[in-house]
């Protein structure tokens, strides 16, 4: 299992802390020597299967379709006003990941990266509906070839308080790359042209580079 590179330093300094503290209490000979090593394992695998990154590629790559961008659960569909970039009517969905799922975020489609802008705030649970504008997020926005763009933003939640977006302003991206990672249970909203052909349906679970969100005309 592939452990992202946000993780790495978390889990091995997990690991050394987990076979230094069993090998402390093993030499005391404690009585807590077996409960507290479990406790430790169980903290141990939840910390690999957090930060896990499975290796999935896009073989047919098609920028007409928009592949989804994270795992998680699809709990917004709606119509709504953009006012940080596009200032404008689009199509707004939402996935949710809890912090079971995987959560590395990759580009949906492939173009060039025309804004990309962190803002601070608050920590709301991800699915309050105030949480796109007030919590700590980042917006980044991508032109396709065609000119036509699509905004991505990622929103920490009630957990989550470290995001990680590697995209710069006029930096050429491909659909399925790494875009960024969100610690500890999260959000992912995407604003698409009204006329997109939407593919998925509210609570829905989607998976990143698989299943397809929509269609961009």
């Amino acid at each position: 299992m592939d452990i992202h590179k946000e993780g790495k330093n978390w889990v091995f300094g997990f690991l050394l802390f987990y076979v230094g503290m069993v090998l402390l209490l093993s030499w005391n000979d404690s009585f807590l020597a077996i409960p507290i090593s479990l406790i430790l394992g169980v903290f141990f695998l939840l910390i690999l299967n957090f930060f896990r990154n499975p290796d999935r590629p896009i073989y047919s790559k098609d920028d007409r379709i928009l592949y989804s961008p994270a795992d998680g659960k699809i709990v917004v569909i709606e119509k709504t006003y953009e006012d940080e970039y596009f200032k404008d009517e689009k199509i707004q969905i939402s996935i949710f990941m809890n912090p079971l799922n995987v959560h590395v975020n990759r580009y949906p489609v492939s173009g060039t990266v025309m804004y990309s802008k962190y803002h601070p705030g608050k920590y709301l649970v991800a699915w309050h509906p105030k949480a796109s504008k007030e919590n700590e997020r980042t917006t980044v926005v991508l032109r396709r070839k065609d000119g036509k763009e699509i905004l991505i933003r990622q929103i920490a939640g009630a957990v989550a308080r470290r995001i990680c977006n590697y995209a710069q302003e006029g930096q050429a991206v491909e659909q399925g790359e790494d875009q960024g990672f969100i610690k500890f249970g999260s959000r992912v909203d995407l604003f698409l042209p009204l006329n997109s052909s939407i593919k998925v349906e509210m609570n829905q679970i989607v998976k990143g580079n698989i299943d397809e969100i929509a269609h961009l005309d």
